[in-house]
């Protein structure tokens, strides 16, 4: 029960509600204002439906926004999940994803109780943005049918797709929609430099359906939405098409998992108007939140839902500080739903297209971008590579060999600094010392150095006793530790004596398990202490000039 209580709310969520409810107040106001567009756009793209989208920034905000563990994220439809989403709409159909949602947050859920909410703290940064820049290129593609006109053709491979859209575009139906596109975006990209207190996205909404309806273009709509929240309802439930929705749902769940996490962590760090980061956030009571929400959702026939950072940056420049701002956004958009259904399905879905392309390119900065480029050889590979397989083939797919680049790379770097230098016999030399070889192993002995350590060991003759000192190694693995077992098997074959010299206190059990020790030719042969070593291998040298005299 307590490590339960850890994911119920409590009063401490709404500390210092009764000096900020004002601020949070007017800050869920706008989030809910700048959500609108951005819902309505994401359920169109995604395959779902505008009403969907909708839905699911009403319920999943609502949900998450209580039971979450940030107090200043707001969660709904976003960029990454559509593009998850759209293949599995063209192959299941609409129908699927109320129940993709189910399956999905509930294993979010599960992972947030069995606390892995703070694992993805090891994915690397240029792995992330990679995947972002991916993402966005993704997005930006998938709106070629609304700003051309032309019906979405489904299909894995987002760019082919879109250039196939583009070909079957139509005069003057073209000029229409990608006329609309370029005023969306012209007011999106210029109000901000005159205004920036205006929501620029909700203006350029308002503009373009005026101006179209002024117009009477002849261009695609959003359509009838409802003027209420449905009734909640069990997904149906078919055995036949489990089995194909399972895969996706575990996509959807680690795509969710990273996506809230990520944008809960940035949103730790945002400063408010008042110059204050908005503070910490529980990683583990985040995911429960978020897959709490997207169960929700799936109740309500809404899609998949995760923190998003946008809207969360939204949400924190404008002064939010307890959960109320969400709550409030989430409460706005209810009553759109109930009070202006009407005028939102007259939006065209050029407008929708225009909005997501804009918000396409910000989604990753020129800054952060050359930042990458310009670090490492390494990091700009894994950032490139991260993106184009995003775009090609698969997120998570992309996301799994970021990673595993990454840590090849990281590897090699340890590799390189993990080293094996002889050193010369400290002291006034004496008869014999020709004979000893004094080695010093330094950095890391692990399975990524193990070999050429072992191989600059081996190669060394015409000794007849050789000391390997141990007390600069920082890290030991079983490979390293087998490395040791194999560099001393080799010299005792040639009838070098092997003493060891400063293994640490963490790794004499290691290396007493895997048989170091054992490998000696006597357990006296491990020192503490150079001088100790160097005078027992002179023993050894002069009892050897002894018996061939």
């Amino acid at each position: 029960m307590a490590h339960l209580s850890r994911f119920l709310p409590s009063r401490r969520d709404y500390d210092g509600l009764r000096s900020s409810w004002k601020t949070d107040l007017l800050a869920g106001i706008t989030v809910g204002i700048v959500a609108l567009p951005l819902a309505l756009a994401f359920g169109v793209s995604s395959g779902v439906g505008a009403e969907a989208g909708l839905i699911t920034a009403v319920v999943a905000g609502l949900v998450a926004a209580v039971m979450g563990g940030s107090h200043v994220q707001v969660s709904g439809p976003t960029g990454a999940m559509v593009v998850v989403l759209a293949p599995v709409v063209a192959t299941h159909g609409v129908g699927s994803i109320a129940l993709v949602s189910l399956i999905a947050g509930l294993l979010v859920a599960i992972l947030g109780i069995s606390g892995l909410g703070r694992a993805v703290a090891f994915i690397p940064w240029p792995v992330v943005e990679g995947f972002t820049l991916g993402i966005a290129a993704i997005i930006f593609l998938q709106q070629v049918p609304m700003a051309t006109g032309t019906a979405g053709i489904p299909g894995h491979n987002t760019l082919l797709a879109a250039v196939e859209s583009a070909s079957q575009a139509t005069l003057p139906a073209v000029l229409q929609t990608l006329g609309v596109v370029v005023g969306v975006a012209a007011v999106m990209l210029l109000l901000p430099k005159l205004n920036k207190a205006l929501p620029a996205s909700l203006v350029a909404v308002l503009l373009a359906t005026v101006a179209a309806e002024l117009l009477q273009l002849d261009i695609p709509r959003i359509g009838a939405l409802p003027h209420s929240l449905s009734a909640p309802s069990m997904p149906s439930l078919d055995p036949a098409a489990l089995g194909g929705l399972l895969m996706p749902a575990v996509s959807i769940a680690i795509l969710a998992a990273i996506e809230s996490l990520l944008s809960a962590r940035v949103a730790a760090g945002l400063v408010g108007p008042d110059g204050r980061p908005s503070g910490a956030y529980s990683p583990d009571r985040e995911l429960m939140g978020q897959g709490l929400a997207s169960v929700a959702a799936g109740f309500f026939g809404g899609m998949p839902a995760t923190g998003a950072i946008a809207r969360t940056a939204v949400n924190v420049r404008s002064g939010a500080k307890t959960r109320l701002a969400a709550i409030v956004h989430a409460l706005v958009l209810l009553a759109i739903i109930y009070l202006a259904a009407g005028l939102v399905g007259k939006i065209p879905l050029a407008v929708l297209a225009g909005i997501l392309m804009v918000t396409a390119t910000r989604m990753v900065s020129r800054h952060t971008v050359t930042a990458i480029m310009r670090s490492t050889r390494a990091d700009a590979f894994v950032f490139i590579l991260t993106a184009l397989i995003t775009v090609a083939f698969d997120l998570i797919v992309a996301i799994e060999i970021g990673l595993v680049a990454a840590a090849l790379f990281t590897l090699r770097k340890f590799a390189t600094l993990s080293s094996v230098k002889r050193e010369e016999i400290p002291g006034p030399h004496e008869e014999g010392d020709e004979h000893i070889a004094l080695f010093r192993l330094d950095g890391a002995m692990f399975f990524g150095a193990a070999e050429r350590v072992l191989q600059e060991i081996s190669q060394v003759r015409d000794i007849q006793v050789a000391i390997i000192r141990l007390s600069q190694v920082r890290m030991l693995d079983a490979t390293g530790a087998h490395m040791l077992v194999e560099v001393i098997s080799a010299l005792e074959l040639r009838g070098v004596t092997v003493l060891l010299k400063g293994v640490q206190p963490q790794h004499l059990e290691l290396v007493t398990n895997v048989g170091v020790i054992r490998s000696l030719r006597h357990h006296k042969h491990l020192f503490t202490s150079l001088p100790e070593a160097v005078e027992h291998a002179r023993s050894h040298v002069l009892r050897n000039a002894a018996a061939n005299a």
